[in-house]
């Protein structure tokens, strides 16, 4: 069915039985997640819930087109900024009106947002699986800031870290740190995985203007022994300093990779004491960083309340902070706390993170369906955005059980991708314009580079950018495509439903600052989500299955004789398969 006359809303899946889930067996996770004042009315059976779902009946048929015919003013009207930001929001080539962003509101209101959002910035235990307080934003709190968790103010405690990163990102960059050698540190490789990896490499990538470059940095975190060859081949080991990070210091991936890089080091420079001067951990776990040769006084701590996925600002950002420097990087913690601080205060009209939480769940629970979100930045800086998004939403928001233990009767978090602009133009955006699937799209783009590039250039990029959010919105109809010389037997083949959703965020520059406020646009976004939604957006249970199960299959495939396995046909078949062709190699 054509996109322009969209079907009725399906009707959310019949809810599984309500069998509760089964408890962590995390020993810092209450047995079973507390009941909350005000969640005993589960999200669908809301009168806010039913009311969208009868709304998205009377909206589905309306298209772009005729919204724009009827308000002349809409493009105008429908945008927001953040002030102390820079970051403007359009989000007029939504399938919304008037009506609709009010029932969204107040879906907002009924799920108590902004009560949870008060409980998160005081440093209540909001991660109730976990029982622990949720405060990335005291990582890019003021000084003069009083965040309390357990009855200690947090805040001195991330000043004092900060300080040490600046301390020895200082020395990094003027040379003051020299390795075992004596020679200076021309390479800085940061160890991690997930949390530890996605937001430094994607930082440090989007700020390249901003850094050091002399200075070579690269990133070590798949398991998978040809991502530390290709990151080390062709440097210097007396030249070279490991940031390992990992929180408990026993992640496995990470402690694999740095077991390596640590034989690498010490077998070339054959001095075991090299260690000391060429690695440094962000950790909270001193014993075990003494006993890999790290010098605690090189080790940068970070705490239970910071999320992975949410540390970016946090020490393990140390990468990012040699890179840009100091001051950048301060720069780039004034923007998280700008939008911090817009997140807490602006009206639910005017609040960026609050409208596109919610026009996410519209296009998710009411309106399409839509299982995909495409991210799209007109900015090359910005490639590795999308990944990092990746892990931020659906690790976050990939959830089935709600807060009370019991599975959800609609959909969760979508899946996010994206490539920069213009290069997805000429991949997926066929799909985009006249596939069968909807895909809300996120353009974003800047007003100035930062590179030098010609004005001319840049006028071309953004042109690409406002013409594909033009072109989603008003598509092309089989008349248009013959005045524009398509002949009409062809017309068909060149017509664009449109119709389809996105919204287009556009800033000055892409700075420390930018970057620090539109990393933080998200993040509250994702908060938003999961409280409408009923879930724990700060755990990450499913990450832990495959893990604990390949250590098993590691003792499996390393045992000199087959052993008796409890395994699957198909797991101990490949096991089987996989030992015979590598004791041929």
């Amino acid at each position: 069915m054509p996109i322009g006359s969209t079907p009725l809303p399906r009707p959310p899946a019949a809810p599984p039985a309500r069998t509760p889930a089964a408890p962590s067996s995390r020993t810092t996770a209450p047995a079973a997640p507390p009941s909350r004042p005000g969640k005993s009315v589960r999200p669908a059976a809301r009168p806010e819930w039913l009311a969208l779902k009868t709304h998205a009946v009377k909206v589905g048929p309306m298209h772009l087109r005729d919204m724009f015919k009827a308000d002349d003013r809409r493009g105008s009207k429908m945008c927001a900024e953040a002030m102390g930001t820079g970051i403007y929001l359009d989000y007029s080539k939504n399938r919304v009106t008037d009506e609709t962003l009010q029932l969204l509101f107040k879906l907002a209101a009924a799920s108590e947002v902004t009560q949870k959002r008060d409980a998160m910035f005081a440093g209540h235990k909001i991660n109730t699986t976990e029982n622990r307080a949720v405060l990335h934003v005291a990582l890019r709190a003021p000084k003069t800031a009083t965040i309390n968790v357990d009855g200690r103010n947090v805040v001195p405690d991330v000043h004092a870290v900060l300080d040490q990163m600046m301390a020895f990102a200082g020395k990094i960059r003027s040379g003051e740190w020299r390795g075992n050698s004596g020679r200076r540190i021309r390479n800085v490789i940061n160890i991690g995985i997930g949390g530890s990896d996605l937001g430094p490499v994607m930082a440090c990538e989007a700020l390249k203007a901003y850094s050091q470059r002399e200075l070579t940095f690269r990133f070590i975190s798949n398991v998978d022994g040809a991502d530390f060859h290709e990151a080390t081949r062709d440097l210097d080991p007396g030249e070279t300093v490991f940031i390992i990070c990992s929180k408990t210091f026993t992640t496995l991936e990470t402690l694999t990779n740095a077991n390596a890089a640590k034989q690498w080091v010490v077998t070339t420079m054959r001095d075991p004491k090299a260690v000391a001067k060429h690695f440094v951990a962000v950790s909270t776990n001193e014993e075990e960083v003494k006993k890999f040769g790290i010098d605690p006084a090189n080790m940068f701590r970070f705490w239970d309340w910071v999320g992975g996925r949410y540390s970016m600002d946090s020490a393990i950002g140390l990468s990012t902070m040699i890179a840009i420097g100091p001051e950048n990087f301060r720069a780039m913690l004034a923007g998280f706390h700008a939008m911090d601080n817009h997140f807490r205060t602006a009206p639910a009209e005017r609040n960026l993170p609050m409208l596109m939480g919610m026009l996410a769940i519209w296009n998710n629970n009411f309106l399409f369906g839509a299982e995909t979100v495409a991210v799209l930045p007109y900015s090359n800086y910005l490639k590795r955005f999308p990944a990092y998004l990746q892990q931020l939403t659906m690790e976050s928001n990939g959830k089935h059980i709600d807060l009370e233990g019991m599975p959800v009767a609609f959909e969760t978090g979508p899946i996010y991708w994206g490539e920069p602009g213009t290069n997805g133009q000429h991949s997926f955006y066929q799909l985009i314009h006249q596939g069968t699937r909807l895909i809300p799209c996120d353009l974003i783009g800047f007003c100035q580079p930062v590179d030098g590039s010609s004005a001319e250039q840049h006028d071309l990029l953004m042109a690409n950018l406002f013409a594909q959010g033009e072109a989603l919105a008003f598509g092309r109809t089989p008349e248009q495509a013959i005045a524009d010389g398509v002949p009409a037997a062809l017309a068909p083949f060149h017509v664009c439903q449109g119709n389809r959703p996105s919204n287009t965020l556009l800033a000055e520059k892409l700075t420390p600052q930018t970057l620090g406020a539109l990393v933080a646009l998200y993040e509250h976004m994702v908060f938003v989500q999961g409280v409408v939604w009923n879930i724990d957006s700060f755990d990450q249970f499913g990450v832990e299955l495959g893990k604990h199960l390949a250590k098993g299959t590691a003792a499996e495939i390393a045992a000199p004789r087959a052993a008796k396995t409890t395994r699957d046909s198909s797991t101990s078949a490949l096991i089987k398969r996989y030992q015979r062709f590598r004791k041929a190699t």
